[in-house]
C-alpha cells in the first residue's frame, strides 16, 4: 500500500495508516457516523475523480487552500505568509500537483500547525511533500491516526513558532484545541486564525464556541472563560475561521471578549 492508498474516511477526511473497520474521529460524540455508514476513499481516488485545487486569497499574506466540490468536512488550509515564513495553518485533505507548485511558488512553507483532530486529515502527506514539521498538541495526541516523525508535539499553553507567530492552546472543542496568533497580520494590527475553535459565525460581530458543532453541544463554561482570559493577553484586528471567506474583519479582540460574556450569560440562564 502506498502513501496515496491509505484510506481516508469520506465523512471527516482522516487518513489512517492502515486499512480499519472503523473511524474513532467519527464514532467520537463530537461527530458522526452517517446513516449510510462507515465508507472510505484515498488520495489516488480523490486526484482521479472530479476534485480540483482551489487557493484564493483570504486577507493580507493569507492564501486559502481546499478543493472544488467540497470534500469531508469541506474546512480550508491557510497559507500564512509571514515575515519569519510560510506555514500551513489547519490541513486540507485534498492535495495534488497544482497545489504543491502554487504554494512552492510562493515560497514553499516552514512547517505545519493543526488547531484540532477534525483537520489532521493528510497532514503527513504535506509533511513529507515539503519536508516540514507538523506541530500539534500532546493533549489531541490519541486522535494522530496516521503517526509519523514527522509530528513534533507540545505542551503548555503557548508554543512560539516564530517571534510573530505564537499558538495558544485554548481546550475550546479539543483538550488540545489550539488557534494561532499572527502578531503582523492584517497590515500589521494583528490576526487570529481560530479553525473552529473560536468559531466564525454568521453574525460578525459574534463568535460562537461548541464542544460539537455538528451534533450541537455547547462547551463547558469554564473552558470558554479560560479561552477569553487567555486571548485578552493578545492584540488582533480580525479572526479568520476554517470556512471559506468564514472573517471577521475589525474589532477582532472585543469581539471574542463580547461573545465570552454572552455565552456565559446564556449557559447560566
Amino acid at each position: 500500500m502506498t502513501a496515496d492508498t491509505l484510506p481516508i474516511c469520506l465523512t471527516c477526511g482522516t487518513q489512517y495508516a492502515a486499512p480499519r473497520p472503523d473511524c474513532p474521529i467519527c464514532e467520537d460524540e463530537r461527530q458522526y457516523v452517517p446513516p449510510t455508514g462507515q465508507a472510505w476513499t484515498d488520495l489516488a481516488t480523490l486526484r482521479a475523480g472530479e476534485h480540483r485545487a482551489v487557493l484564493r486569497e483570504q486577507g493580507p499574506g493569507l492564501i486559502g487552500i481546499g478543493c472544488e466540490p467540497r470534500f469531508a468536512i469541506g474546512q480550508r488550509a491557510l497559507l500564512v505568509r509571514a515575515k519569519s515564513g510560510n506555514v500551513l495553518w489547519d490541513c486540507a485533505a485534498y492535495l495534488d500537483d497544482e497545489i504543491v507548485e502554487r504554494v512552492r511558488a510562493l515560497g514553499g512553507i516552514t512547517g505545519i500547525a493543526i488547531s484540532h483532530p477534525h483537520y489532521y486529515t493528510t497532514m503527513v502527506d504535506w509533511a513529507h511533500t515539503f519536508d516540514v514539521p507538523i506541530h500539534l498538541h500532546e493533549n489531541d495526541s490519541q486522535w494522530i491516526g496516521r503517526p509519523d516523525p514527522a509530528v513534533r508535539l507540545w505542551s503548555g499553553t503557548t508554543n512560539r513558532l516564530a517571534d510573530d507567530l505564537t499558538l495558544v492552546n485554548l481546550g475550546v472543542h479539543f483538550a488540545g484545541g489550539t488557534v494561532l496568533h499572527w502578531r503582523d497580520g492584517a497590515d500589521g494590527a494583528g490576526t487570529l486564525l481560530s479553525g473552529d475553535i473560536v468559531q466564525v459565525i454568521p453574525d460578525r460581530n459574534f463568535v460562537g464556541f461548541m464542544y460539537s458543532y455538528p451534533n450541537l453541544i455547547p462547551e463547558r463554561p469554564s473552558v470558554v472563560r479560560r479561552a477569553a482570559e487567555l486571548l485578552s493577553e493578545y492584540r488582533f484586528e480580525t479572526i479568520h475561521g476554517a470556512w471559506w471567506d468564514s472573517e471577521v474583519p475589525r474589532d477582532g479582540q472585543e469581539v471574542v471578549q463580547r461573545s465570552a460574556k454572552r455565552y456565559l450569560e446564556h449557559i447560566r440562564d
